[in-house]
C-alpha cells in the first residue's frame, strides 16, 4: 500500500514563480486517491535565514518536521509530492538508516553547500544536506555516505557540485543512458544499499516532454525511460520512500497539460 503526502512547500525555491508550486501540489493532488492522500499545511510566511545563508530557514525547518511526522505516522511507503526538492529531507530523514541509498532523478546536482550556493535557496542544497553537511536544523545526522548516491539524468551541474561528484565518486547516469533501465539498477546494486529512496524532479525530463518547471534544461530524459527505470529499480530493491516535486505550472488550467506524464511518473513510484 503507498500513501501520498503533499507537501506544497515554495520557500526552498529561488524560482521568481516559486508560489507556482503550491499550484503544481494541487493539482497533483487532485489526481491522488483520496483515502490515501494526505495534505500538509505549508507555513503561510516565507520564513527567515536566522543569521545563516539559507533563505527562509526557519519555514524550512517547520515543513522539514511536518513532512518527518507524516511520513512517519505508517510503515507503508511513502511518496511526498512538492513543492520544491527541499521536501526531500524530510521525506528521507523519516526512513534513513545504514541500508538505505538515495537516487537523485534530476537536471541538477542539489550538491552546494549554504557558502557555495549561488542563490542561498535550499533546493539547490538538499542533496549536501542529505550527506549530513549544511546548516544544523536542515541536515541529516547521521548522513548518507557519497557512496550511496546515484545521480541519474543530471546535466546541469555547478563547481562545488562537480568537484564533490568527483571527490567521493558518484555515479552519475546520463539522460541518453537511462534508455537502458539496468543503468540505474545496476548503478544502485553496486552501492550496497538493500533499499532505496527514489527522488524526482520533473526538469529531469526534457523540455520536449514536460511544460510546467521553472529551471527546463535541454537535453533531458525521456518520461518512458524515467518510468522504466524505476520500474527496473523496484523489481530489484524495496522502495523505502520517494519524493516527485518542482511542478510549477503557469496556470492552474495550464497544469492539465503536463498532468498525465506526471501521473504515469507516480504509477512508477507507487
Amino acid at each position: 500500500m503507498t500513501r501520498f503526502i503533499v507537501a506544497p512547500q515554495w520557500q526552498g525555491s529561488s524560482s521568481s514563480r516559486a508560489m507556482q508550486l503550491i499550484d503544481g501540489a494541487e493539482a497533483i493532488a487532485g489526481d491522488l486517491p483520496r483515502a490515501a492522500t494526505t495534505v500538509l499545511e505549508a507555513p503561510p510566511e516565507a520564513g527567515d535565514a536566522q543569521g545563516t545563508a539559507v533563505h527562509r530557514l526557519t519555514a524550512l525547518v517547520r515543513m522539514r518536521e511536518r513532512i518527518e511526522d507524516a511520513v512517519r505516522v505508517s510503515d507503508e511507503i511513502a511518496v511526498v509530492v512538492g513543492g520544491d526538492c527541499g521536501v526531500a529531507l524530510g521525506a528521507v530523514s523519516a526512513v534513513a538508516g545504514d541500508d538505505l541509498a538515495v537516487v537523485w532523478i534530476d537536471a541538477h546536482a542539489d550538491l552546494n553547500t549554504p557558502a557555495s550556493s549561488p542563490s542561498g535557496a535550499f533546493h539547490g542544497m538538499v542533496l549536501r544536506a542529505l550527506t549530513g553537511e549544511g546548516e544544523e536544523p536542515l541536515r541529516l545526522d547521521p548522513g548518507i555516505p557519497p557512496a550511496r548516491i546515484v545521480l541519474a539524468g543530471t546535466r546541469s551541474v555547478d563547481a562545488e557540485e562537480q568537484r564533490f561528484i568527483d571527490a567521493h565518486a558518484i555515479a552519475v547516469i546520463t539522460p541518453g543512458a537511462l534508455a537502458d533501465p539496468d543503468a540505474l539498477v545496476d548503478a544502485v546494486v553496486a552501492t550496497g544499499a538493500s533499499r532505496v529512496h527514489v527522488h524526482v524532479d520533473l526538469d529531469v525530463l526534457d523540455p520536449a516532454e514536460i511544460t510546467g518547471v521553472s529551471f527546463a534544461e535541454p537535453f533531458g530524459a525521456r518520461t518512458a525511460d524515467v518510468v522504466a527505470s524505476i520500474r527496473r529499480l523496484r523489481e530489484r530493491l524495496p522502495l523505502a520512500g520517494a519524493t516527485l516535486t518542482e511542478f510549477s505550472p503557469s496556470s492552474p488550467a495550464a497544469a492539465v497539460d503536463d498532468l498525465g506524464t506526471i501521473l504515469r511518473l507516480i504509477g512508477a513510484l507507487a
